[in-house]
C-alpha cells in the first residue's frame, strides 16, 4: 500500500489534466512502462463544464470507488436514513468489478499526483467516519454487485479535530481528489487523506460514534468558558473577602483571630458583678471648713485672678465650707444666664414650646411670617438635625405646610415681629455687639434661623444684621414669591403652617452649653410674656428678679440690665449664684425648688468635655478636674468667673462659685480651673 500524506497547506491538488497516468499494476516495477488513459469527461470535450459522476459506495463493496457505469437516469428513490458518505476519495487503484451487463463499458480510476513525500503519513488524521454524499451530490447509479470484502487495515483512532466547513471543490485538472465528508444535515467537511482505509460501515439508523467523537459540538468550549469566568468570580470574591476580612473594623466586629481587639490571652470567667448607680454621698462626713481652706489658700490666692471673690457650699448640708467675700457684687458676665434659667424653669411649664406661624394676609395671594419668639429654627433639610439646637423645628417643614394649605400661587410674603417690645440692643452692650459680622450676638429680634448664624453649623460662624428679614427672604424664595416688608398680622387669621421649638428644658440646655447670648436675652423676654410683663430688656430683667424673689432667694446687691450678661453693668454677689445651685443640687426632697431647677445642673458644660468647657483643663494643675467639674463660665474684658458643682474624692456634692475682676483673660481662666479641681482633689477633712 502507497504511502500518502497531505500537502501542508492543506489544499487538495488535483490532476493538471484528465489523463490517468496510473497503471493498472503497481508503479515502479522494472520493465514497465506506465500506461496512458484518458478519463471519460464528455463535457470538457465541447467546452462545457459538468459535475463528474460519483460513484456510489457501499459497505458491500469493499472498496472506495466503484465502476462508473453509463445508464440511462434511473427516477429518484426515496431518501433512507443511511448515512452519506463523501463525494471525493483518494483511493489506491484497484481491479475493476465487472457488472453483470454484457455491454458494460470500460471503466478508469484516477491516479492521484503524489507529492513529494518526506514523512509518513499521520495516521492520526485519518477520518473514518464520513458519511455518505446526500442526495444533492449522489448521480443516479445501479446497484454494484456484492463482492467479498478484501483484507482490512487495522483501524485506528478517530480524531477529536473537526474541520470548519466549506464547499466540496470542483475538479479540475490542477487539483488532487480530496475527501469531503458531509454531514447528516447536509453540511460539509473536508475530510483527512483515507488512501487505501477501508471505512467502517456506518449504523443504519444512528449517526456514527466515531463521528461523535471525533466532532464534539463548540459546547464544551463554552463549558470551558464558563468554569473559567465561574472560578475567575470564585477567587475575587475569596480575595475581596481576605482583604475585608484583614481590615481591623472588620476582624474586630467578626471577632476574627488576627483582630487588633482579640483577646492577647485567656478569657477571664465570669464573675458576678452588681453595679447599683446612685447619687453622690449625703451621709457621710463632709470636708471641714478648715480643711478646705488649708487646700484652697494657694489655689485662691493665685495673682493670675486678680480681685477675687466666692464661697463653696456642701449641697447635702447647704453649709457654706469656704467664703471669700461672697457678699461683694461684682460683674458677673455670663454667670448671669443662670438666674434667667432659674427664673424661666421655676415659673413655666417645663414643656412649654416657641411657635413660628405663617398666616393668611389680608391680601390675596399674601401670607404673613408670625415671629413667635424662637431664634433656634433652623434652614437644615429635613432629616437633618441641628448640631447647635438639638430637637429645634424647620423652616422646610413650614414651607412644606403652607404650600399643602394653600395650593396656588403665593406672590408676597410679609413679616410680623410685633412680639417683641423695645430695642434689639441692651444698656451696657458694645456698639459692635450687634454689628453684621459678630460672632457671638444679633439683633433680638423673635424670629430668625439658627440664631442669625451664617453657617448653620458653627457656633462661631458670623451673624447676620438683620436675621428676621433675611429668614423672610429665605422662605419667599422657596415659596417662590416676593419678600413684602413687615406688618401685623390680621387677628384670627387661617394658620396655613406652624411648627414649634424644642421644649423648655432643652431650650435652656443649649443656651447654657453654648452660653447662648441670644437665647438668653430672647428667654428672658419669653419669662416676661409669660408674666405678663413688656417683652423687651427691662420686662425681661424686671420678671427674672420678681421670680427669683418670690422663690426665697436673697437678691440683695444684684443688677442686671439683660438676660445674657453681655451688660457690664450687670452685678451679682457670688453668694446669690452658689444659692440657686445648691437648691438645684440638693438631695431629693429637701428642698420643694430642687425639682424645678434640677435641669439647670444637666445643662452645665462639663470639664474638657462639653460646650465652653470643652477645651479647658488640659493644664497638668488642673488635669484633675477633667469630667468631674461642671460649670458655667463668664468672660468680659477683665471679667472672669465660673459658678457649678464638683464631687470630691468622697463623692460629696460641692457647689461653688468663683468670680474674678480685673484679671488677664487667659490666665483668669486657667487660675479658676485650678480652684475648682483643687475642690475634686480635697477629702479635706
Amino acid at each position: 500500500m502507497k504511502e500518502c500524506c497531505v500537502p501542508e497547506n492543506d489544499v487538495p491538488m488535483w490532476p493538471s489534466d484528465d489523463k490517468d497516468t496510473s497503471s493498472t499494476e503497481p508503479k515502479g516495477t522494472k520493465g514497465e512502462s506506465e500506461a496512458t488513459v484518458w478519463l471519460p469527461m464528455t463535457g470538457l470535450a465541447n467546452g462545457k463544464t459538468e459535475e463528474l459522476a460519483v460513484p456510489k459506495v457501499t459497505p458491500e463493496s469493499g472498496s472506495w470507488f466503484q465502476p462508473v457505469v453509463e445508464v440511462e437516469e434511473e427516477p429518484d428513490v426515496p431518501e433512507t436514513p443511511t448515512p452519506q458518505w463523501s463525494a471525493f476519495e483518494p483511493a489506491t487503484p484497484v481491479e475493476a468489478v465487472k457488472p453483470e451487463e454484457p455491454e458494460a463499458p470500460k471503466t478508469v480510476f484516477v491516479q492521484p499526483v503524489q507529492p513529494r513525500q518526506t514523512d509518513k503519513p499521520d495516521w492520526e488524521q485519518f477520518d473514518r467516519g464520513a458519511p455518505t454524499p446526500t442526495r444533492d451530490h449522489e448521480l443516479a447509479r445501479p446497484e454494484p454487485r456484492p463482492e467479498p470484502p478484501p483484507q482490512q487495515p487495522p483501524r485506528r483512532p478517530e480524531p477529536s479535530r473537526v474541520e470548519p466547513p466549506s464547499p466540496a471543490p470542483v475538479p479540475s485538472a490542477t487539483m488532487h481528489a480530496r475527501p469531503v465528508r458531509i454531514e447528516p444535515a447536509e453540511e460539509r467537511f473536508d475530510a483527512e487523506a483515507t488512501v487505501g482505509i477501508q471505512q467502517p460501515e456506518p449504523p443504519s439508523q444512528e449517526p456514527p460514534a466515531a463521528e461523535a467523537e471525533s466532532a464534539p459540538a463548540p459546547k464544551p468550549k463554552r463549558k470551558r468558558k464558563a468554569l473559567l469566568i465561574t472560578t475567575l468570580v470564585v477567587v475575587l470574591l475569596l480575595a475581596g473577602m481576605g482583604g475585608a476580612a484583614a481590615m481591623p473594623k472588620v476582624s474586630n466586629r467578626l471577632g476574627l483571630p488576627w483582630a487588633p481587639n482579640a483577646p492577647k490571652g485567656e478569657i477571664p470567667k465570669p464573675a458576678g458583678v452588681t453595679r447599683v448607680l446612685h447619687g453622690p454621698d449625703i451621709n457621710g462626713a463632709g470636708p471641714t471648713k478648715d480643711g478646705l481652706a488649708a487646700a484652697l489658700a494657694g489655689p485662691a490666692g493665685a495673682p493670675d485672678l486678680g480681685t477675687l471673690t466666692g464661697t463653696v457650699v456642701d449641697a447635702a448640708t447647704g453649709e457654706v465650707l469656704w467664703d471669700k467675700n461672697s457678699g461683694t457684687p461684682l460683674t458677673p458676665a455670663s454667670t448671669t444666664k443662670i438666674l434667667v434659667v432659674a427664673a424661666a424653669l421655676l415659673s413655666m411649664e417645663h414643656g412649654t414650646q416657641f411657635s413660628t406661624k405663617i398666616v393668611q394676609g389680608a391680601e390675596p395671594g399674601t401670607v404673613v411670617l408670625v415671629a413667635g419668639g424662637d431664634p433656634s429654627l433652623t434652614a437644615l433639610p429635613l432629616g437633618t438635625d441641628s448640631p447647635l439646637y438639638p430637637g429645634a423645628a424647620h423652616v422646610d417643614d413650614l414651607v412644606a405646610q403652607v404650600k399643602k394649605a394653600v395650593g396656588g400661587k403665593i406672590s408676597k410674603v410679609q413679616l410680623d415681629i410685633s412680639l417683641f417690645k423695645g430695642p434689639t440692643a441692651a444698656k451696657g452692650w458694645d456698639p459692635e455687639d450687634t454689628a453684621a459680622g459678630n460672632t457671638y450676638m444679633a439683633p433680638v429680634l423673635p424670629v430668625m434661623a439658627d440664631g442669625g448664624r451664617t453657617d448653620p453649623k458653627n457656633d462661631h460662624s458670623p451673624r447676620v444684621a438683620n436675621p428676621a428679614a433675611a429668614l423672610t427672604q429665605k422662605i419667599a424664595g422657596k415659596l417662590e414669591a416676593q419678600a413684602g416688608g413687615t406688618t401685623t398680622a390680621p387677628k384670627d387669621a387661617k394658620v396655613l403652617g406652624e411648627v414649634k421649638s424644642q421644649p423648655l428644658t432643652e431650650f435652656a440646655n443649649s443656651l447654657l452649653q453654648l452660653s447662648d447670648n441670644l437665647m438668653a436675652d430672647v428667654l428672658a423676654r419669653q419669662l416676661a410674656l409669660a408674666k405678663g410683663v413688656e417683652p423687651s430688656f427691662t420686662g425681661g430683667a424686671a420678671a427674672t428678679m420678681d421670680v427669683l424673689k418670690q422663690a426665697g432667694f436673697d437678691l440683695t446687691g444684684v443688677q442686671i440690665n439683660d438676660g445674657s450678661g453681655l451688660s457690664d453693668q450687670n452685678k451679682i454677689p457670688a453668694k446669690v449664684l452658689s444659692e440657686i445651685l445648691a437648691v438645684a443640687a440638693a438631695p431629693d426632697g429637701k428642698d420643694p425648688r430642687t425639682p424645678k431647677l434640677r435641669p439647670l445642673l444637666a445643662g452645665l458644660p462639663v470639664a474638657g468635655g462639653s460646650g465652653t468647657l470643652e477645651k479647658r483643663y488640659g493644664d497638668p494643675a488642673s488635669s484633675a478636674g477633667r469630667g468631674w467639674v461642671r460649670g458655667k463660665t463668664g468672660t468680659l474684658s477683665g471679667v472672669n468667673t465660673l459658678a457649678g458643682v464638683v464631687l470630691d474624692t468622697d463623692g460629696r456634692m460641692l457647689v461653688f462659685a468663683l468670680m474674678s475682676s480685673g484679671s488677664d483673660q487667659n490666665k483668669g481662666r486657667a487660675a479658676l480651673d485650678v480652684v475648682a479641681a483643687t475642690l475634686h482633689k480635697c477629702g479635706c477633712r
